[in-house]
């Protein structure tokens, strides 16, 4: 008999507390669009090499590359958080001339096939760096301790999949408590 591939039944996938992080380069297409294509992977391959020299020294994953941004990983959002606001950081030094955009969410997620993560705070960090302003990186306000009662809370914000509002946070606003926090 042939081998049957085997079927995802609910109750058999592995749960996994993560905290994942989308980060984008802002504006990459308009670039690409007025500056052509060899200006616009030179900004590109930038954007990566700040991204993968972070990352190498956080413990923070990337996961996959999507085209001009990325999905991260980590196993906490302190480590997340100060992964990210390194990476805006490292851009000024290489003369990355786009900002950087991002969404981050903590919570269970499906461990799905070894490799890939199902869930609804991966949909909801990839949602947030999609509502991002460039500069931003957008958490929901109970992302930290403490960061609900700060200055970088900017209130309630539709998030397009998400029915009613979810209260965020901007951390880009917050890099003290995140430094307070060990990041």
């Amino acid at each position: 008999m042939p081998h049957q591939p085997a079927i995802y039944s609910p109750g058999s996938a592995t749960r996994v507390r993560r905290t994942f992080g989308f980060v984008d380069l802002s504006g990459f297409t308009a670039f690409n669009n007025a500056m052509g294509d060899d200006l616009a992977v030179e900004q590109l391959s930038l954007f990566r090499a700040a991204l993968r020299s972070v990352c190498s020294t956080t413990g923070v994953r990337i996961a996959k590359w999507l085209g001009d941004g990325a999905m991260l990983v980590a196993l906490d959002p302190v480590s997340m958080a100060s992964t990210v606001l390194a990476v805006r950081c490292r851009f000024d030094e290489v003369s990355v001339e786009l900002a950087l955009h991002a969404g981050l969410a903590e919570g269970d997620v499906i461990l799905f096939e070894g490799d890939d993560h199902i869930g609804v705070t991966v949909n909801l960090a990839a949602r947030l760096a999609d509502v991002a302003k460039p500069g931003e990186v957008l958490v929901p306000d109970n992302f930290l301790p403490g960061l609900s009662r700060s200055g970088a809370v900017k209130g309630e914000i539709e998030v397009p999949g998400f029915e009613g509002a979810i209260r965020v946070a901007d951390i880009a606003q917050a890099e003290a408590l995140v430094a307070a926090l060990g990041g």
